[in-house]
């Protein structure tokens, strides 16, 4: 049995821009999910993208990614949401939301080509699709305290930093 968050739901549209790697947050998502009750049979990852067989192969290759990276990382990452989630224990937590997290924060410390800000935008959008506005605020508040407390991502925030204080160009000189 193959299950999916939710069920009932369309998948995202596959157009052009970033709705392709919201589409792989979303299959990733979905697998984390099935995973967290489907953990001892190991054809379940197999069987989703035998469901899922009309997905591009760059957006399978990027949720795959995201999967992957999530169970590599799984210790690590579930530690700084530990670290983070005052008074939460992972335990504790909805399967979506900590899985929303995971995915976010595997993407912020593991992928410094993808921006923090598209990340964690992503993890709301996430959370607005599986979740409610409690989930939603729940994800921005660690994801922003991660964010800005993790040393590991000292460079994103330089990056955001530079972005914000760059001059605009002047405009050119009229040529007379």
């Amino acid at each position: 049995m193959t299950m999916t968050i939710p069920s009932d739901l369309p998948q995202a549209q596959k157009t052009k821009g970033g709705s392709s790697r919201r589409l792989a947050r979303q299959l990733a998502l979905q697998l984390l999910f099935q995973q967290e009750f489907q953990a001892k049979h190991e054809e379940c990852q197999e069987n989703f993208w035998e469901e899922h067989e009309s997905v591009s192969v760059n957006v399978r290759t990027f949720a795959t990614s995201i999967f992957e990276g999530v169970n590599e990382h799984q210790s690590d990452i579930d530690d700084l949401i530990q670290r983070f989630a005052i008074d939460w224990s992972i335990a504790r937590m909805p399967v979506v939301d900590r899985n929303i997290l995971r995915c976010a924060i595997y993407e912020l410390v593991w992928e410094p080509d993808i921006p923090a800000a598209v990340t964690m935008n992503e993890a709301i959008e996430l959370a607005k699709r599986f979740a409610d506005d409690e989930t939603q605020r729940f994800v921005n508040g660690i994801l922003d305290h991660i964010f800005r407390e993790e040393e590991r991502l000292t460079e994103k925030r330089q990056h955001i930093k530079l972005a914000s204080v760059q001059p605009e160009s002047p405009p050119p000189n009229p040529v007379s």
